[in-house]
């Protein structure tokens, strides 16, 4: 008996092979998720006298504190409006409202004299009271006529 060699043809396989893809994608990945954070640097602020879209719309009413061009602070909540308080009174307030309400909008209405450094410190306090994001109040433009 003889035995009989065929040759078989192998057919050629048309399909890419992704599993280096993979491998790229992910390290992609961890480099992405390491420098995202150190990207994300600085508060979003609307600077005075600059056009700009209005805030969305919402059923809460937002929680204002004040800074005048002397620097004194203002929190409108409750009856004393137009009472000076200490940063360490806005905090203890502006906690206890985002505690009850969360999702209350906190907004800082700044002198345009006002110090930088004092409406950094505001801003500061209002974020270690557990505000997520603090906005700046400006107006729009003037008209040039």
């Amino acid at each position: 008996m003889a035995v009989v060699k065929t040759k078989s043809k192998r057919k050629l396989v048309a399909e890419i092979n992704v599993v280096p893809y993979i491998d790229v994608m992910l390290v992609l990945l961890i480099v992405f998720m390491i420098t995202a954070p150190l990207l994300m640097q600085g508060v979003k602020v609307d600077l005075p006298q600059a056009p700009s879209t209005p805030m969305e719309e919402n059923d809460k009413e937002p929680l204002i504190v004040s800074v005048k061009a002397d620097g004194t602070y203002y929190i409108d909540l409750g009856s004393d409006k137009h009472q000076e308080e200490s940063l360490e009174v806005i905090r203890a307030r502006v906690s206890k409202v985002l505690a009850v309400q969360p999702l209350t909008p906190v907004l800082v209405w700044g002198d345009t004299n006002v110090d930088y450094g004092a409406v950094v410190e505001l801003m500061t306090v209002l974020q270690s009271a557990g505000a997520p994001n603090v906005g700046l109040v400006t107006e729009p433009p003037r008209s040039k006529n």
